[in-house]
């Protein structure tokens, strides 16, 4: 039924605006929707400038990827990085489990969330919900990359499209924000720390471009688009999130909106409007995050298979799609026990920790590349100080989680 071979290399269809799409859909995901009033619970009046904290902070480690990517443009992108600096196979490959648990774990938590916003459509019990979108997932996934980027990409201007209309709406109100910062509470260590707590609440919104690296073999002239599509994606999120912080913060009282598990359906409800449209978007927001994931995980799990530190039949490729179905098919099939078995809660908190691991490793490796003065004519080129202090806030936010 499935011709497959090892042989076989992935398919380079994806051009540079594809990649940027599926990077901004992995980062946008469903995590605005419910993370706006989180933020605003810590940060308070002045929750844009936590967001663009976390985005200062989070582009240091954009550029070591975008650097790293444009040199090695390989599927399992860490793992082969980590390699290549370190010459430690078992290191590179702790490091490419790390990555596709990562992805396996958020794809479920992310599944089992799915449900309850499905129900509110069609009322289909929990598992007959999970069950539905991870073999839509594996579906798509394995039907090829350009159409699945194709699809992430539609998803991701709708998602786009709902917090558009959601500034859209409050743009009158986003002039009246002046006077409510005149009456803030002045910058004291309290309101830092607040602002602080905040951006570490909002750092893990702007997760997802290291997703763009592993399907780097699949994307035309990677060693120019590649990095180009991190930081487009990245700079849209930052852009995005910071009005619709705006606009929520001119909007709705801040006990509100930092109380609210829902605020952008919460504030289409104080405008007037139906939240049925946000739910909507807010659900397939949620399958594109998903989806995303699936397909990173897939590629990390090919890549490794292609560098030896993964079992050999996970790199095989479907010869009509060229995708790696078996790598597929594994990646749905340990979402699917995951979201129908486990709490994910617990789990996807341990995988934050996990890609901040990941993310030092990544400053390291570059570091120590970059030291090696290795030089490669074709790639992007930055400044090491952007690994330094990449990897010590990595390792300031890793610290800050136990204390």
């Amino acid at each position: 039924m499935f011709e497959m071979d090892e042989s076989i290399p992935l398919k380079r269809s994806l051009s540079q605006l594809l990649v940027m799409f599926y990077g901004l859909g992995t980062i946008l995901g469903a995590g605005i929707y419910v993370l706006v009033g989180k933020v605003a619970a810590k940060a308070g009046i002045y929750t844009p400038f936590a967001f663009l904290l976390a985005a200062g902070i989070a582009l240091f480690t954009a550029v070591s990827y975008a650097e790293l990517s444009s040199r090695f443009p390989k599927s399992a992108g860490e793992a082969f990085y980590v390699q290549h600096a370190f010459a430690k196979a078992w290191l590179s490959r702790i490091v490419g489990w790390m990555v596709v648990l990562t992805g396996v774990v958020s794809a479920a938590a992310i599944t089992r969330g799915f449900t309850g916003y499905f129900q509110l459509f069609i009322p289909l019990p929990d598992w007959a919900c999970i069950l539905l979108l991870v073999l839509v997932m594996g579906f798509i996934a394995i039907w090829g990359i350009k159409e699945s980027a194709f699809m992430v990409m539609l998803i991701t201007l709708i998602e786009v499209l709902g917090l558009v209309i959601i500034i859209y709406l409050a743009h009158d109100q986003i002039g009246s924000l002046p006077a409510l910062f005149d009456k803030a509470e002045s910058f004291s260590v309290d309101v830092l720390t607040g602002i602080g707590a905040g951006a570490f609440l909002a750092f893990y919104s702007y997760i997802g471009f290291e997703d763009m690296v592993n399907v780097a073999e699949e994307i035309k002239d990677p060693e120019r688009n590649l990095p180009r599509a991190i930081f487009l994606a990245f700079g849209i999120a930052t852009v995005l999130y910071f009005l619709v912080a705006l606009a929520m913060l001119s909007t709705m009282p801040l006990p509100i909106l930092a109380a609210s598990d829902a605020p952008l359906a919460t504030f289409m409800n104080m405008k007037g409007h139906s939240s049925l449209v946000i739910g909507f978007i807010s659900l397939i927001a949620i399958v594109n995050g998903a989806l995303a994931q699936v397909i990173m995980a897939s590629r990390v799990m090919y890549g490794m298979a292609k560098q030896g530190t993964a079992p050999h039949y996970l790199g095989q490729v479907y010869a009509k799609t060229q995708t790696p179905v078996i790598a597929t098919l594994v990646v749905v099939t340990i979402i699917l026990i995951l979201a129908l078995g486990f709490n994910i809660e617990g789990l996807a908190k341990i995988t934050s920790l996990i890609i901040l691991v990941v993310f030092m490793l990544i400053h390291a490796a570059l570091i120590k590349i970059k030291v090696r003065r290795e030089v490669d004519v074709k790639a992007a080129a930055y400044s090491i100080a952007f690994p330094i202090v990449g990897l010590i806030t990595s390792f300031l936010f890793f610290i800050s989680a136990f204390i």
